[in-house]
């Protein structure tokens, strides 16, 4: 009978505890699971303006109908499309291609040399003894370092502020989602009318304080974290 009764309570206690164990394996996948959702997060900008604007509405004017010239509906007939309002769009081509390389070298180096005759030890007479020493120490150092960037492509952005001299300040975000992601491409900067090009496009390299960035955001795979905690369980579990 007691050995029925002390089966059963070590049964009961080894049901506890993979109970427990089970549980804490459920809780951190709940974890792991919220982490993940977490990390899809918008990333931070070093564009620090409005990335559009709207152009400022204008009062109607009244048809002054039975004249040859109707200001409402007038349209010059030289007049191009470029973008001199705010609200207005241009289409920037990014043509960055960027390199520096940098390189340092330094050596240092020392000889010395020592001689002797040595005629007496403690007072007394020796024959004579010749001593010498030498001694050469030298030092090199070298490094080079190398970086490079290149970054194509095209970004449509809108005019957000008009400068008193006529310059254009633009900025503008393109967000393109593929599969568990989503990349950023941010631009801003000021443009001189003048380098507007037919079409309205303007280089990269001719925007003036230009800010540009490629950014992503990605969510951890479910397939790789499902794979990751089978594999931490199998490797603890007891049964």
């Amino acid at each position: 009978m007691l050995n029925i009764l002390h089966h059963r309570t070590v049964k009961i206690a080894f049901a506890k505890r993979i109970l427990a164990r089970v549980y804490a394996q459920i809780s951190l996948l709940i974890a792991i699971s919220l982490l993940a959702t977490g990390c899809a997060i918008t990333p931070d900008t070093i564009v620090k303006q409005p990335m559009t604007a709207k152009p400022q509405a204008t009062t109607p004017v009244k048809a002054n109908s039975g004249a040859i010239f109707n200001s409402a509906a007038y349209r010059p007939l030289f007049e191009d499309r470029r973008p001199r309002f705010v609200g207005d769009i241009v289409t920037i081509n990014i043509v960055e291609n960027t390199s520096a390389t940098k390189a340092g070298e330094s050596s240092a180096s020392k000889d010395g040399k020592a001689e002797g005759v040595i005629t007496s030890l403690f007072g007394k007479p020796m024959p004579k003894t010749a001593v010498s020493g030498s001694s050469a120490l030298s030092y090199k150092d070298k490094a080079d370092e190398k970086a490079s960037n290149v970054f194509t492509g095209a970004i449509t952005v809108t005019v957000v502020e008009v400068l008193a001299n006529g310059y254009l300040v633009v900025g503008g975000e393109k967000q393109v989602s593929l599969d568990k992601g989503t990349e950023f491409v941010r631009f801003s900067g000021v443009i001189n009318p003048d380098s507007i090009t037919v079409g309205n496009f303007v280089p990269s390299n001719k925007v003036a304080d230009a800010r540009i960035e490629y950014r992503t955001n990605t969510k951890i795979d479910a397939a790789g974290v499902a794979s990751l905690l089978a594999r931490f369980f199998l490797s603890i579990a007891t049964l």
